[in-house]
């Protein structure tokens, strides 16, 4: 038998020698069992119950410690606690007859809240991107750095091949793709070796995957020529209305036209911002004939309003000085030249006809275009189909007295390229917006007998609405400056309802609505 080495032990034991043998002398005697017999027996019951439920639970912690052996940190998580209420309360220690305390064995866990945040939902705005500078390496042309993230793929890996290899690490940061080199439009590559800001966001906004069907890539990749490149030099003017020749940075590779080893492009008056609406109408309709034009602001305009650059084509034939026409007809003999039908399914014309090089279909495309748009300079230079105001051209040269000889009033703009003398190319496209109804020009419809399917399907359609906004949003700075949507809600209602009225014009004459894309 173990002897007990603490004071506390020592004490139950001797008090648990003195009560057995009492207690079963008491109970196995014949002595009268009295009251306080009894009580002192019972006393002795109880105090031996609650000693050996003591021992043994002392003992079974015991085993536990000793098999466990130290404690150690990693391990303290691993033992599963079924018994702690969810709510973390636990019940008081128990005390021990000698006034210790029983340490439970359970380890008390703590749990912080997270702070929470907002979803973050996107694609529903356009992300805002923080601008980045970077030292650009000491080579003799400086170079833009670029994130791969902002430029194209195929572009990247492109451009990546020829970085040399100490420039490719070059400002990169832990964790972060490296830096590519990439000659972008917009940021001028000479200048001194300082810090140089990335290359500025295009004003041609494109926001989908891809471009609006009507607009090819060759039209997206000259919209941004315009748009973005930089200004080498300016030319004089080269007409009276003040328009002036831009020398844009880069280069005329590929079927970009330029006037020289660089492109170029016609800079016009802020009175003539209609030229852009006219291109993007052209290409929605299907025509095709208008050059590219964009809107666009210049730091060296003093009053800073935005014009339009039109593209500069050096295919184009060369015009004569007093009709600005590769090509020169009269009224009258545009008339003529309807009824002959000139190249009409691929017929060669008679010489008595007098036929030009040009397709009997360009003057119904011209027709449609021009009387959509009111545009007169081509087919009515002498305002004589409608009441011109003061600021007109035609009130201005005093054309306006020849109306009553139109026979031998010669056309204007008629332009064709020089490898493509079957087609017209639109140049000069000012539409005017604010002619009411009751005042438009019906004398470019006349001698007309036809009309390209392709257009009056676009006009017929519920669609023209649409695609003109969609198309007309790519150019920001035209969209701003005509006031945003609602500015371009008005304009479109303008030739929303000259369309209607077309339409009801060809209805009437009878006229033939034919595929005309020979």
């Amino acid at each position: 038998m173990t002897c007990p080495d603490k004071p506390g032990q020592l004490i139950n034991w001797f008090v648990c020698s003195l009560c057995a043998p009492r207690v079963c002398k008491l109970w196995s005697s014949r002595r009268p069992r009295t009251r306080r017999n009894l009580l002192l027996g019972t006393a002795c019951a109880i105090y031996l119950g609650f000693l050996v439920s003591q021992v043994g639970r002392g003992s079974f912690q015991h085993g536990q410690t000793t098999d466990r052996g130290p404690p150690n940190g990693h391990d303290i998580f691993k033992v599963p606690f079924p018994e702690i209420p969810l709510d973390g309360t636990l019940a008081p220690p128990e005390l021990q007859g000698n006034g210790s305390t029983l340490q439970p064995n359970v380890v008390y866990i703590t749990l912080r809240s997270k702070r929470s945040k907002p979803a973050n939902i996107r694609g529903t705005v356009k992300p805002k991107r923080r601008k980045k500078y970077a030292v650009a390496s000491a080579a003799s042309d400086q170079e833009v750095l670029v994130r791969p993230s902002f430029i194209q793929q195929e572009v990247a890996r492109a451009a990546y091949a020829e970085v040399p290899g100490y420039v490719q690490g070059y400002l990169t940061k832990v964790g972060e793709r490296p830096w590519r080199v990439l000659h972008g439009p917009g940021v001028r590559t000479r200048g001194s070796n300082l810090l140089q800001p990335r290359a500025r966001e295009s004003n041609i906004r494109i926001y989908s995957e891809s471009a609006p069907s009507w607009l090819s890539k060759e039209d997206i990749r000259r919209m941004r020529l315009l748009a973005d490149s930089e200004v080498a030099s300016i030319l004089p003017a080269i007409s009276k209305s003040g328009t002036r020749l831009l020398v844009l940075e880069g280069s005329t590779s590929g079927s970009v036209p330029g006037c020289g080893p660089s492109p170029c492009g016609l800079l016009k008056q802020p009175l003539d911002m209609s030229e852009v609406f006219a291109f993007h109408l052209d290409r929605i309709l299907g025509l095709n004939r208008t050059l590219p034009s964009v809107s666009r602001k210049l730091e060296f305009i003093q009053d800073g309003r935005p014009r339009p650059i039109i593209l500069w084509d050096s295919s184009l034939a060369s015009a004569s000085n007093d009709s600005h026409s590769s090509v020169k007809i009269t009224w009258g003999t545009y008339q003529r030249l309807l009824k002959q039908k000139c190249w009409l399914n691929g017929r060669v014309p008679r010489p008595e006809w007098d036929c030009t090089e040009i397709h009997h279909h360009e003057w119904s495309k011209m027709a449609l275009f021009d009387f959509l748009l009111q545009i007169y300079n081509r087919l009515d230079t002498n305002c004589c189909g409608f009441r011109p105001r003061k600021e007109d051209a035609c009130i201005q040269n005093g054309l306006r007295s020849n109306c009553e000889d139109q026979t031998s009033v010669t056309l204007a703009h008629i332009i064709q390229r020089k490898n493509d003398p079957r087609h017209l190319v639109f140049i000069n496209n000012k539409g005017f917006f604010d002619r009411s109804e009751d005042n438009l020009n019906f004398k470019l419809l006349e001698g007309i007998r036809e009309f390209p399917e392709s257009a009056v399907s676009v006009l017929k359609s519920q669609h023209l609405r649409q695609r003109l906004l969609q198309s007309l949003f790519l150019d920001r700075v035209y969209w701003e400056s005509q006031g945003g949507r609602q500015g371009i809600e008005k304009l479109i209602d303008v030739i929303e309802r000259r369309a209607r009225i077309l339409i009801t014009y060809i209805n009437a004459h009878g006229a033939r609505v034919l595929p005309m894309n020979e």
